[in-house]
């Protein structure tokens, strides 16, 4: 490639800089910046001018690299995909990674500076020769290179395509406020560099079209490249995207300059020019002008913060008009532009201030422009569906139910917790709209009017200062209100507190009403309280300092029923106890409503879904059914769930019941303890029939750190098995047909796609046994993409009474005693339903002689991979067996590893039997795991997640 000479382009900029005086007293950054279309990197020589604007002496500087943190597997990012279950950059080729080469660092004297970067950060530390007094500059210039990294690992990088997306991919200084903030890369998007006026003198290879959100030249093209400068003034970081197509058109108007690639095919052009325009005017006239030439709202940053819900389904079932559509997709992604290139706020520690105010102009912008939309849009009004109270929701009440499902998890966050400390689903969704639906509530309760000041005023008071920080914005609404509003920021904001009141009693007369509230959880936030008549507010109160239970007397007019945030302005834990009638104590009872299949909590009715089920044994075949149960699309602390089915070959109705109450109490430490109690009965033979009556309880604790995947659980319970058998298989049974197992078990597992480790240890006793168990499994996943499986597994009988196998550990096919395994026919031992196999005691796949130890047992399993998921497998072990001598065993194959303990196969080839493929029963010996439990699949999805 023939290139602009660097040297003079260097040269001229830095001349320009040392003129130019508006630029003094704040740093400065010239960018002489080529990138290298075939190798995908881009060399750089950057001169920086440092203004020392603190009152201390400084001898290091800390710029940011984030560039780097694709360099290896150790970094912080790499560990970080690591706990949201992605593989990509642990697996990344050489080639694929994005790193940084640093040449030389020199200062103004030419003296070259030591420099290092503090194992794999994404920074690097600069000593400085001598001490930065305050109010002083150095010039440091940099010479580097950057190899950019595939952008299938966040999106940012060099892409398939051709294309180019560059985000902090230049050194960039970090901020110094009496203590370094110094922050890695972890693809949360939220870097913390000082304010720079900056020029970039970008070179870069032809047919590649730029877009940037800084201020462009014209671009001028040469043989095999272009050049262009990128201009900010009082900015933060530059971000280019370069494509094959001219995709990003501008728009043009009376209040902001838009560039977008922001469209819908089946939305006008020109009506979308119209939107743009109206979005752009809602800004100005809610925010403010915009202090830049050019707000960038692209596709990609939509994508990497969408509207969840069921706006991302496929474009050809979207329930949204598109015009709505479009507009709501432009708008989120024109604030979050918006906010972040003019409100210069610790992104990681006081994010929640710009999710308060965007959030809270998107829910404006809806109640004006679409006060009537549905949260599932013209679905709502689909036979079937309208009866639903999902289908009756506003589409502003998906903030509230959103920001709830953390909060019913137990896993919610306070607005105030540092970014990279949030879990996936709270950072991405339910903190951002906690945060706007608190503005919501601030309005609600001061009136709008003084919330929409409060936002005027901080953002044109604080766009583009150096500092700013959410105390600022506590003074903005401290400015506007005339309430007190400590509980916002200290219960509302700082904290994870649950707001959750109830009306307790009422009392009428003539001319009053009297009414106890109770403030169930003790947060101390204002409640509000409408009257209705007839489903229409009558009218409103709202009361605070409610401790515990305080009684209030209003004017009695025509209400008949009393509701606590009845426009559900409030995100608050149970709705189900809000309401009273006036009516009398009947009139006040919910009514009963079965609905079909699942639904959002209605606080009017108490709900019983019901939904068609069908299972599959070998001894019931199919079994229709129906599953009527209470849970809701929010967790409930009591749950129940009853699925009676009927046998067609049995000819006789089977199926289960459970009743469950989950208690939490912290989120870290004891979390959570569950009482549940449980009864089964199926079919285990012909004519033969097993009952399970299980009470139990289990206790769970989780580490300080949420983000950790490690859980520990303790289950106490115990099982009541029935059985009643056949005529023709009298004598048949081994042991009595009816017994009882206390079972205590503790599990320590983390769940991890690197480095997955668990141990259990497992006591039961009855009354003609006694024993213990351990079973320890560990996964580790190499950079070559070679993936470790160890398994340990030790049985012993403390106490054995009894004359058959059926209570003993077993090599490769439990008799599972207890009814916990889902066997499809676990009374055979020939044909296609023997050749399931359940990972559990000894973990064996052969089928060897006598595989049961009625003393005590010992086995390792391990596998390996030998290409992608084909892997090679091996079990060895000791079994023991009363008045016998210890037996070594051991069997090896391959496995098929298709979907981890989801669906697998293991074919035999060498164990005590000899070798079994040689064999000529060989398809028989086949086994497999298969997994068909809906709600464990779904865990693959969810559970990087939560």
């Amino acid at each position: 490639m023939v290139l602009v000479p660097s040297r003079i382009l260097f040269c001229v900029s830095l001349v320009l800089s040392l003129l130019c005086p508006q630029l003094w007293g704040q740093h400065t950054n010239e960018i002489v910046a080529t990138l290298d279309g075939p190798t995908n990197q881009i060399r750089i020589r950057q001169h920086f001018t440092y203004h020392n604007q603190s009152d201390k002496g400084l001898s290091t500087l800390y710029f940011n690299d984030w560039n780097h943190a694709y360099s290896n597997k150790n970094t912080a990012l790499a560990k970080r995909f690591g706990e949201e279950f992605n593989r990509s950059l642990h697996l990344a080729k050489d080639r694929e990674r994005g790193y940084t080469t640093i040449k030389t660092i020199v200062d103004n004297n030419y003296v070259g500076l030591d420099w290092k970067r503090e194992g794999n950060s994404d920074y690097i530390t600069v000593n400085l020769n001598e001490v930065l007094k305050p109010n002083e500059s150095i010039q440091l210039f940099f010479t580097y290179t950057i190899k950019l990294p595939s952008a299938k690992f966040t999106g940012y990088g060099h892409r398939d395509d051709g294309g180019y997306h560059l985000k902090d991919w230049y050194f960039s200084p970090a901020v110094f406020d009496g203590e370094w903030h110094l922050y890695n890369n972890i693809n949360l998007n939220d870097i913390y560099t000082d304010v720079t006026n900056t020029r970039i003198n970008f070179t870069f290879p032809e047919n590649l079209f730029l877009v940037s959100n800084y201020r462009k030249s014209s671009v001028s093209g040469f043989p095999n490249g272009q050049y262009t400068q990128l201009i900010g003034d009082n900015r933060k970081n530059c971000e280019i995207i370069l494509n094959r197509d001219d995709r990003f058109t501008k728009h043009v108007t009376d209040f902001v300059t838009v560039s977008t690639d922001i469209e819908s095919n089946k939305y006008e052009e020109i009506a979308q020019g119209i939107s743009i325009l109206k979005i752009a005017q809602f800004l100005q006239e809610n925010l403010g002008s915009y202090p830049h030439g050019n707000l960038l709202v692209s596709e990609f940053d939509y994508n990497r913060s969408p509207l969840y819900g069921i706006n991302q389904l496929p474009s050809f079932i979207r329930p949204y008009e598109e015009q709505f559509q479009f507009e709501m997709k432009f708008l989120k992604t024109a604030i979050r532009s918006y906010l972040k290139e003019s409100l210069y706020l610790n992104p990681r520690k006081e994010r929640w201030v710009n999710d308060a105010i965007g959030y809270y102009l998107m829910i404006k912008y809806v109640e004006e422009f679409y006060p009537d939309q549905k949260l599932i849009g013209k679905l709502s009004r689909i036979w079937g569906v309208r009866s639903f109270h999902l289908a009756k929701m506003d589409f502003n009440e998906q903030y509230a139910l959103f920001s709830m499902l953390s909060a019913r998890k137990n896993i919610d966050q306070a607005l105030t917790t540092s970014n990279d400390s949030l879990i996936k689903f709270n950072e991405r969704i339910a903190n951002g709209y906690k945060a706007g639906l608190g503005m919501s509530y601030l309005s609600a309760y001061l009136g709008e009017k003084k919330i929409d000041s409060t936002v005027l005023d901080f953002y044109k008071n604080y766009k583009q200062q150096q500092r700013v920080s959410a105390a600022d914005f506590r003074k903005t609404i401290e400015k506007y209100a005339d309430k007190e509003v400590d509980w916002f920021f200290e219960e509302y904001v700082g904290s994870d507190k649950k707001i959750d009141f109830k009306i307790k009693s009422v009392e009428k007369t003539d001319d009053s009403i009297t009414f106890m509230l109770k403030n169930k959880r003790g947060t101390n936030v204002p409640i509000s309280l409408f009257g209705l008549e007839n489903d229409s507010v009558v009218s409103q109160y709202w009361f605070s300092n409610i401790d515990s239970t305080k009684s209030f007397t209003i004017p009695r007019g025509s209400e008949d029923r009393l509701v606590l945030n009845y426009d559900q302005k409030i995100p608050e834990f149970n709705q189900r106890d809000n309401w009273k009638t006036l009516n009398g104590w009947f009139s006040s009872n919910k009514k009963l409503k079965f609905q079909f299949f699942k639904d959002t909590e209605d606080p009017y009715y108490n709900q019983v879904f019901y939904v068609p089920i069908m299972n599959f044994n070998l001894y019931d075949g199919v079994t229709p059914g129906l599953r009527l149960y209470n849970k809701t699309f929010l967790e409930r602390p009591f749950e129940y769930d009853i699925a009676p089915t009927y046998s067609f070959l049995e000819r006789t109705m089977v199926g289960k019941v459970g009743f469950r109450y989950r208690k939490y109490h912290n989120k870290t430490g004891l979390f959570v303890t569950n009482y549940s109690f449980s009864a089964s009965t199926s079919h285990f033979e012909q004519n033969s029939r097993f009952s399970t009556v299980t009470p139990a309880i289990s206790f769970g604790w989780r580490p300080n750190d949420l983000l950790s995947n490690r859980r520990q659980y303790l289950l106490l319970r115990y099982r009541n098995v029935f059985r009643s058998i056949d005529e023709s298989l009298q004598g048949e049974l081994e042991t009595d047909p009816d017994y009882g197992v206390l079972n205590a078990r503790f599990t320590d597992v983390d769940n991890s796609i690197i480095n997955y480790s668990s141990w259990s240890i497992d006591a039961q006793h009855s009354s003609e046994f006694s024993k213990l168990a351990f079973e320890w499994e560990y996964r580790k996943l190499f950079q070559s993409n070679r993936q470790l499986n160890l398994r340990f597994y030790a049985g012993k009988f403390l106490r054995n009474t009894t004359n058959s196998n059926f209570f003993s550990f077993a090599l490769d096919r439990p008799t599972d005693y207890m009814f916990d395994l889902a066997y499809l026919g676990r009374s055979e031992d020939s044909g296609i339903y023997s050749q399931q196999v359940i990972i559990a005691e000894g973990g064996f796949k052969s089928k060897l002689e006598n595989p049961f130890a009625n003393d005590w047992i010992a086995t390792t399993n391990a596998s390996t991979n030998i290409w992608r998921w084909i892997e090679a497998y091996g079990d060895l072990g000791f079994i023991k067996n009363k008045g016998e001598n210890t037996r070594f065993v051991y069997d090896s194959g391959i496995r098929l590893n298709l979907v981890t303990d989801y669906f697998e196969l293991y074919f035999p080839v060498y164990s005590n039997r000899g070798w079994e493929i040689a064999q000529n029963d060989y398809g028989q010996r086949i086994r497999f795991i298969v997994t068909l439990s809906p709600r464990t699949l779904t865990g693959l999805f969810t559970r990087k997640w939560f």
